[in-house]
């Protein structure tokens, strides 16, 4: 085994940065994350990654609170944020490939106590929603065997994803390249579903087309009537649409897994569109189509429990007459949840190892077992499943809420650091005189990326929607003061280390190609 060692750039060991070495601190055995994932397994995690029960079930919520107009134009602008926090990330891992993660570039780029914050932040945001995918997990299959206590399918299937992340990162990609594939079929029924359900094409022989944006209505009151009812029901749908783009970027995690980055990430990326428009985007406008915002089904939806019986999508095939497609859609949900939380440890554990890197998390989770897992990361997110028999005696509803508004605000605060790292990296680009040819790949419409958000306010959700920015501050404040960190100066910002190996590598397979060509 390695140890952490100062060594200098030419000998950095492929993968290790040599700004990682930190000979002062306790020597702990390690070995470096393995760039093993297949391009098709990164392609597929850049897709369907971060299609979830926010989407597939909480666009039901969203739906009956605006309604169709509301959730359309809100989904669009969430989306196009989104895609400014892809391309900024992707700018800056495919022309500085690391394995840190989004806190490394924050500590690079911008100031080591941002990186704090910023990982931390990311592993709770993980670590906690573990525990709801597992109960959700258990109350979907609750559908077939309401019998059953929901606490014996958190441990069956808290057992399966932890299996799942201590073997090979190579079998973490394939579990997700298949469970993703299969959410891509099960997502593109639906759509097809509320398709043909609008075209008159079901057995209800009923054509809908556009009625429902026209009566009810393309926008609902929520709260309030009026003018002000109809605003609050399109910010309510804002904030369920941030829910629903949510680990968007988590893709960028396994970055520090992916063989030939500089060709691999861009391609990623680009991806990163075309599922914004076709399953979001397309995704909403079809569901409005074919369920009006004021069905009783879709309003007692959205207090159900987790399962079939709360998809807006499944709600649509009611409303056709369609018998058999709930059972298959159920089937496909508990998909959607198990990816959610074998991804969950995955990126909590990679986490945590990052955060080590740079001195800012015990160093004991930097250790790797000999297939390249961070196997002390593992058992830290998995730790977290417990909490989930907490929540098994809880109705569905109540775990969910719960959750939600904190999991949001985890997760725009993420984008925002994104946005925040990508400023202040081209920032140090320009100051340096780095020429922006040199660039892998570049963002259109770049640099410019904005992200603004505020949930919304109740009594009930106060703790669970602020805490979580309360914490992000805490933590950036503490690490000023323990860590005596400074903000990175542009003209001394690090662009250089980590670069030369991966050019190093695309100069010799250029060459190998052109060998054998000759």
């Amino acid at each position: 085994m390695s140890k952490i060692s100062e060594i200098p750039e030419k000998a950095t060991p492929k993968g290790q940065d040599s700004d990682d070495a930190e000979g002062q601190m306790e020597q702990i055995p390690t070995q470096q994350l393995r760039r093993e994932f297949k391009s098709r397994q990164v392609s597929m995690i850049a897709i369907a990654g971060a299609l979830g029960t926010g989407l597939i079930i909480g666009t039901g919520t969203a739906l009956s609170r605006g309604g169709p107009g509301s959730l359309l134009i809100a989904y669009t602008i969430t989306g196009a944020v989104i895609y400014f926090v892809m391309t900024a990330l992707g700018e800056m891992a495919s022309f500085l490939p690391m394995e840190k993660g989004f806190n490394g570039y924050a500590s690079r780029f911008v100031d080591p106590a941002l990186g704090f914050a910023t990982g931390w932040n990311y592993f709770f945001k993980y670590a906690i929603v573990l525990a709801n995918n597992l109960t959700a997990a258990g109350l979907v299959i609750q559908y077939w065997r309401p019998d059953l206590n929901v606490a014996i399918w958190v441990t069956v299937f808290g057992v399966l994803v932890i299996s799942i992340n201590v073997l090979h990162v190579s079998s973490f990609g394939e579990a997700e390249f298949v469970l993703s594939s299969i959410k891509i079929i099960a997502l593109a029924v639906a759509m097809l579903t509320c398709l043909i359900v609008s075209l008159g094409g079901s057995p209800s022989h009923q054509r809908v087309g556009f009625r429902y944006w026209r009566e009810p209505g393309a926008f609902a009151e929520y709260l309030e009537t009026g003018a002000l009812g109809r605003f609050l029901g399109f910010f309510a749908c804002l904030v369920q649409s941030c829910f629903a783009y949510t680990g968007t970027e988590v893709v960028g995690v396994a970055f520090a897994e992916t063989p030939n980055p500089r060709r691999n990430i861009p391609k990623a990326i680009r991806q990163t569109l075309w599922r914004i428009t076709i399953f979001y985007i397309l995704g909403v406008l079809l569901l409005g189509m074919a369920v009006p915002y004021n069905n009783n089904l879709l309003i007692g939806a959205t207090k159900a429990k987790t399962g079939a019986s709360a998809s807006p999508y499944v709600i649509a095939m009611t409303l056709g007459n369609i018998s058999v497609l709930p059972d298959i859609m159920n089937a496909a949900i508990l998909v959607f949840v198990l990816s959610a939380a074998n991804t969950d440890i995955y990126v909590g554990a990679r986490t945590l190892y990052s955060l080590a890197k740079e001195g800012q998390a015990p160093k004991i989770f930097t250790h790797t077992t000999k297939r390249g897992v961070p196997i002390y990361g593992v058992a830290a997110t998995s730790a977290f499943s417990l909490l989930a028999y907490m929540n098994a005696t809880s109705s569905a509803s109540t775990v969910f809420g719960y959750f939600v508004s904190l999991v949001t605000v985890f997760g725009t605060l993420n984008w925002t650091s994104i946005l925040v790292s990508y400023i202040g990296f081209r920032r140090g680009m320009k100051k340096q005189g780095e020429s922006l040819e040199q660039l892998p790949y570049r963002g259109p419409l770049q640099p410019y990326g904005y992200n603004a958000f505020i949930p919304k306010f109740t009594l009930s959700s106060f703790l669970t929607s602020y805490i979580g920015v309360a914490i992000y501050i805490v933590n950036v404040t503490s690490w000023k003061i323990l860590g005596r960190s400074r903000r990175v100066r542009a003209e001394e910002m690090d662009l250089t280390t980590g670069r030369r190996e991966f050019q190093e590598i695309e100069e010799a397979e250029r060459d190998n190609q052109t060998a054998k060509a000759m």
